[in-house]
């Protein structure tokens, strides 16, 4: 067994390097044609989304991270209620005909979904998920880079069409050295990865036609009878999408998210990427021009993937619950883009030796990033990456992770703790399992185990200010309730919410909550202070974490508030960029000096 696993990830770490390596090759180069994708796209969920990708896109083209010679946009969803990823998908399709008219038709085009805030991973919501930083590189890479180096093989092995794929997950897979994954088929295409059937209900599940082959490879051709969207485990068995083992005598299957199947275990096929031909493309979006415009979520893989295949019946379409006159128009939407699907085929390439890894939640970052061994070795993740530090990390099963920071002498980081975009001053002390985003803390401070702290510049009445969110890794901003008397359901750091405001001496009133009135949740609560500097946001927020769990009073009425929901609408993001611009130079100059010390 052990064997088997150590060749599985051998051959995914040197198919991962391979694209690594061809796509440094190109970075801040001008592409040729069938080289590269022609255009790369990012949803954003608002405008101010929009502004804050451009910039940071602006800046990578300018310091040559990407390649040249492709167009860059960034599209964002229409004001007004949540359209989903699929709604994102239908609008990026009418902006892509306003911009190129008929020339997209000849196009290979990759959309990366990358608008909404990640309540799960507040420090992602700070400059956007697909601007998420990882520990390698030099520069270090993020989930763009990333996602462009891991889809590098597929722009020349496609016809024109779209590749639509998530910010916030990482694909890894090695198929034989003359084998590559062709999108030419009509109709939809989509990567398939082996995983348990537990992960099967929190993700999309194939149902294949019958395999005849004896022996399964690492790359499969394969047509799906139907699709289904988070089945139930029962669901699988009675769909027929389960398979059992048999041919697979000396490899682990595996997706990054869950842990090794055993050989004796059964296995479904799950997704993540899919792509769409052009004729596919245009049918949808003249579904959108019909409609003009959505007042509901659609779902890219629920609504467009069910309706395909020979097997695909309506039923999913009227699974909705407690009809609204919102959830009436969600209803009829499903029901009009399954007619209109209905019939088109669904591919798929399924990617036997494969891995699929999310980086969504606190939990998973901070165990991709400081404990996952697999990751580490198929990826080249390192502990310290483009940093300044004094002390060694702790080499053990789990270790620190610090990115594009600078720490002083004094200052330490226990195991299973990420640091990325801070400066730590001496005699700092950053506990376990902890998040300290671009975040400047100046000296003498103890950050508690499993505290997630994060900075943000804020514009308010045309002034720069600076606050930062502060809460346990384990607390749920998204929970909430209904009413001012269930505050006390809320936990922060595994205390009541009523016992905090206590602390804090604040008044439960809807005051302090920002956004609508009918639900109340940390992602609303106004507890955090307004400072003049972003050393200043960071203490002052410590103080209210550590009264907490002390339980100990810390008055917060004398200071103006806001929510991380306020955070995020009030965020400078010129700001942001450039204390992270000066980080940048600050290691350089540091790293270039060394450098020259040395030879």
């Amino acid at each position: 067994m052990a064997a088997a696993r150590v060749r599985f990830n051998e051959s995914l770490r040197e198919a991962t390097q391979r694209k690594l390596q061809k796509f440094s090759e190109l970075r801040g180069k001008p592409v040729g044609t069938g080289e590269f994708w022609d255009v790369v796209v990012l949803t954003a969920a608002d405008e101010k989304q929009e502004l804050a990708y451009q910039q940071q896109l602006s800046e990578k083209l300018k310091r040559k991270e990407l390649p040249l010679g492709v167009q860059y946009h960034v599209f964002v969803d229409p004001a007004g209620s949540k359209i989903g990823n699929g709604g994102s998908t239908l609008c990026a399709l009418r902006c892509l005909e306003k911009l190129y008219e008929d020339k997209w038709n000849s196009f290979t085009i990759l959309l990366i979904h990358s608008g909404g805030y990640s309540q799960r991973l507040p420090n992602a919501s700070v400059l956007g998920k697909i601007f998420t930083a990882l520990p390698f590189g030099n520069p270090i890479y993020q989930m763009l880079e990333l996602k462009l180096a891991m889809y590098i093989d597929f722009p020349s092995h496609m016809n024109p069409g779209i590749v639509v794929t998530c910010a916030d997950d990482i694909e890894l897979y090695s198929i034989g050295e003359f084998e590559y994954i062709r999108f030419d088929k009509p109709g939809f295409t989509a990567l398939a990865h082996p995983s348990s059937l537990t992960v099967g209900t929190m993700h999309g599940v194939f149902v294949l036609d019958a395999f005849n082959d004896l022996k399964h490879r690492d790359l499969e051709y394969r047509c799906c009878y139907r699709f289904l969207h988070k089945p139930s485990i029962e669901k699988m068995h009675q769909l027929n999408a389960v398979c059992r083992p048999g041919n697979f005598c000396d490899q682990d299957f595996a997706r990054g998210d869950a842990a090794y199947l055993h050989l004796d275990s059964e296995y479904v096929y799950t997704d993540s990427l899919f792509y769409m031909d052009h004729n596919s493309a245009k049918k949808l979006l003249a579904f959108y021009e019909e409609v003009d415009s959505l007042n509901c979520e659609i779902d890219a893989y629920g609504d467009f993937l069910q309706a395909l295949g020979p097997g695909a019946t309506m039923e999913y379409t009227k699974n909705v619950s407690n009809v609204t006159k919102e959830e009436s128009e969600l209803l009829d939407v499903k029901q009009k883009i399954f007619h209109l699907l209905k019939g088109t085929s669904l591919n798929v390439v399924v990617l036997n030796n494969s891995k699929f890894y999310h980086i969504g939640t606190t939990e998973e970052y901070l165990f991709h990033l400081t404990s996952d061994s697999s990751l580490k070795l198929e990826l080249g993740l390192q502990s310290v990456a483009f940093s300044i530090l004094s002390y060694i990390p702790e080499h053990s099963s789990k270790t620190s992770c610090i990115i594009h920071s600078v720490l002083d002498a004094g200052c330490s980081v226990a195991p299973g703790s990420v640091v990325e975009y801070s400066r730590l001053g001496p005699g700092v002390s950053i506990g376990e399992n902890c998040i300290i985003s671009s975040s400047s803390i100046v000296s003498d401070a103890v950050v508690p185990a499993h505290c997630f702290l994060c900075s943000l510049s804020l514009k308010v009445n045309g002034h720069l200010k600076y606050s930062a969110m502060a809460f346990g890794v384990q607390d749920s901003l998204k929970n909430n309730v209904k009413t001012l008397l269930d505050i006390k359901f809320l936990q922060f750091f595994g205390v009541s919410f009523l016992s905090c405001l206590e602390i804090w001496n604040l008044k439960v009133t809807e005051e302090l909550f920002s956004g609508s009135k009918t639900q109340f949740s940390l992602w609303t609560a106004r507890i955090y202070p307004v400072c003049s500097s972003m050393s200043e946001s960071v203490t002052t927020s410590l103080k209210m974490v550590n009264a907490v769990k002390n339980n100990s009073s810390f008055n917060l009425s004398s200071y103006q508030l806001v929510s991380i929901e306020e955070m995020l609408i009030y965020k400078d993001v010129e700001d942001m960029i450039a204390y992270r611009e000066k980080i940048f130079q600050e290691i350089s100059l540091i790293k270039n000096k060394l450098h020259l010390e040395i030879s």
